[in-house]
């Protein structure tokens, strides 16, 4: 029959929550989840989250932009990754603080995607208050494979991976290499390679109990040339065509090594690790202001950083009352040998706008404790306390200098479980993102020596929500969230400037819905929507949209598992439209992207075939409204500047197992 799969298959969505979670918007995604989805882009596994969505405004190995809950995330900022619980953000980047590059993230090999939205978690410390993901990695393959992924355009990715008992534990090992020049007018010239190494072992600690050890490496090297975000104007008027460029020398090279030791016990963990990074991106976005060098600018980065993170768990009575108790500690530390801006022209340096040195340290202590009350009712209430110190050099006397800061951020969870299908939630909490050390202890402008101010260490949000799961049988899932959450006027330094700049208070609200529904065996469909409301507080009505927020996101999907070897997905995506301006007379249209991809499983081969974008959409997939100032022009226009969805592309696939 067909029509029965001959294995069990397990989708991370249908895992059920009620009983255990804190709120309704958090939740894993796995297994089937995962392997069927089609893809173009490693940062896109973030769209596994329902409401989330990952776009680029510049090809290449530049860290995507993320949206969530009415944030336009930027590259991270407010939200978390963690790769086997390494913390994946960076802290003081020359590009943006809390800079979240995806882009070594072998999708291959993640088991599950453990996701939380909001502030309301003791746990979750720098760049969370939108939410967290982490990336959990298999300790063993399914199975051993080489595969080669190659598109119409003539992009391809190479892997192999394995798995095998050494000693008394298990050793993962994959490598993928990526090329080509893709789907744009300007070649990429990618060359992109990624190394993973995971080592995993059973202990016995004796009085301590049984235990996980895990060793980790991960090496990832990236070199290309980018196509930034273009001038309608100049596709318009026929200069270009949309997928054109107008510098053609941007782009820039990207390295990340990270190496890891943890211990996982059933109540509690132990992680160790230090990672390497270095980067060069080139970018111009207003061309030719400067009629003579043209604007290219880059950003440099040398960084060493190592931390430790570690929690315990233990279950209590207290009065009577059934309670489980954690507390847990970070503690994270950047040496940064440069984090520095140049004005460029072809990649070659012209002129320094700011050259600094960093050192930066975090840390953090944190507890909760859930409270029992009975069989229904629960509460959680947590406290965080952090600690950041830095201290900036620069040949700048006046912008050298050292500077720290405190943040307490107080939790609490409320769950009440109606039935053993429904369950409802409330919560509250304090969250918070570091800014850049290099704008806190800045005075002047490192090009003019004017005076500016400086943002303090921290910059705090608050926000809570509501929400309710519905788990009426193992086939069925659905939750719904309301959420709000506030930013304080803030100062943020902005990187492709060199200085800090002013932002106004910010409300946001709205709400998310997510469904999951596997009512055969060989057959899953998963929809989730949000809206969201975005605004400045102190601003009048008709100047207080905050730009590039998205109103709208859905997302919606069907997986078909046949049996007889055969895997089938069909996906849309939705991003609504945005204000590019605050008083709302500029918009950005909505995007809508389809893929569909199916693959039959001979045994020792697999064969695949994806349509990316399978409607040909000719959409943004990002969009923002400036000045720029093309060569032929005699002053900066103001324009819509667009970075194009990737046209329709057929990918082909094909595995070997060994």
């Amino acid at each position: 029959d067909q029509q029965k799969s001959d294995t069990v298959v397990i989708f991370g969505r249908a895992e059920e929550q009620i009983g255990t979670a804190q709120s309704a918007s958090e939740g894993v995604v796995g297994y089937k989840d995962l392997s069927t989805r089609p893809i173009s882009r490693a940062a896109e596994l973030v769209e596994v989250i329902p409401g989330m969505i990952a776009t680029e405004h510049s090809s290449g190995g530049k860290a995507n932009q993320y949206f969530l809950r009415g944030f336009n995330l930027d590259h991270g900022t407010d939200f978390g990754g963690f790769i086997d619980g390494v913390p994946i953000n960076q802290r003081s980047h020359p590009h943006m603080s809390g800079y979240l590059d995806l882009n070594f993230l072998m999708a291959d090999l993640v088991e599950r995607v453990e996701f939380k939205k909001g502030v309301q978690y003791a746990e979750n410390g720098d760049f969370t208050s939108a939410g967290s993901a982490s990336f959990v990695l298999y300790d063993k393959l399914p199975e051993n494979y080489a595969q080669l992924r190659i598109d119409a355009e003539g992009e391809y990715r190479v892997t192999a991976a394995g798995s095998w008992d050494v000693g008394e534990g298990t050793l993962l090992a994959a490598a993928a290499h990526e090329g080509g020049d893709g789907s744009f007018d300007l070649p990429a010239k990618l060359d992109k390679t990624t190394a993973y190494l995971k080592y995993t072992q059973p202990l016995s600690l004796g009085s301590m109990g049984d235990a996980k050890l895990r060793l980790g490496l991960i090496g990832y090297s990236n070199d290309w040339v980018a196509t930034d975000q273009i001038p309608l104007r100049a596709v318009e008027d026929g200069s270009i065509g949309r997928f054109g460029y107008i510098d053609p020398i941007n782009g820039g090279k990207s390295r990340r090594y990270i190496a890891s030791a943890g211990l996982d016990w059933d109540d509690a963990s132990l992680l160790a690790y230090y990672q390497r990074s270095e980067l060069n991106l080139f970018h111009n976005f207003t061309y030719f202001i400067d009629q003579v060098l043209g604007d290219q600018v880059e950003q440099a980065e040398r960084r060493n950083a190592v931390g430790v993170r570690g929690r315990v768990k233990r279950d209590f009575d207290l009065f009577g009352v059934k309670a489980e108790g954690r507390v847990g500690a970070d503690f994270h530390m950047d040496w940064l040998d440069e984090s520095s801006l140049y004005k460029t022209t072809a990649r070659v340096r012209t002129s320094t706008i700011s050259e600094n040195a960093v050192d930066v340290m975090e840390a953090g202590v944190w507890g909760d404790i859930t409270l029992h009350w009975t069989d229904r009712f629960r509460t959680t209430f947590g406290l965080r306390a952090d600690y950041l110190d830095g201290e900036v050099e620069t040949p700048v006397a006046a912008n050298a200098g050292s500077d720290n800061g405190t943040q307490l951020s107080p939790k609490i969870n409320i769950a009440y479980t109606i039935s053993d299908q429904l369950e409802v939630y409330a919560g509250a909490g304090i969250g918070f993102h570091s800014n850049n050390i290099i704008g806190v202890v800045q005075t002047v402008d490192p090009v003019t020596g004017d005076p500016v101010d400086s943002p303090k260490p921290f910059s705090e949000s608050r926000g809570g929500e509501v929400g309710v799961r519905w788990e009426p049988n193992p086939t069925f899932n659905l939750s719904a969230a309301i959420f709000a959450l506030e930013f304080d006027s803030e100062l943020i330094y902005v990187g492709d400037s060199g200085i800090s700049e002013p932002s106004d208070p910010t409300r946001r609200y709205g709400f998310e819905v997510a469904a999951f529904w596997n009512p055969v065996e060989w057959l899953a469909f998963d929809a989730s929507y949000a809206s969201s409301n975005s605004r400045f507080q102190d601003a009048p009505s008709n100047f207080d949209r905050v730009p590039n927020t998205v109103e709208g996101v859905a997302a919606a999907g069907v997986t078909w598992l046949p049996g007889d070897g055969w895997e089938g997905s069909l996906r849309v995506r939705y991003l609504g439209p945005a204000p590019l301006l605050e008083d709302n007379s500029v918009r950005a249209p909505s995007t809508t992207l389809v893929n569909a991809g199916i693959s039959k499983d001979f045994g020792r081969f697999e064969v695949g075939f994806e349509i990316l974008n399978l409607l040909d959409a000719k959409d943004y997939d990002m969009v923002y409204f400036y000045e720029s100032q093309l060569a032929n022009e005699a002053a900066p226009v103001e324009d819509i500047h667009f970075h194009p969805v990737h046209p329709q592309t057929a990918v082909l696939t094909l595995k070997a197992k060994y």
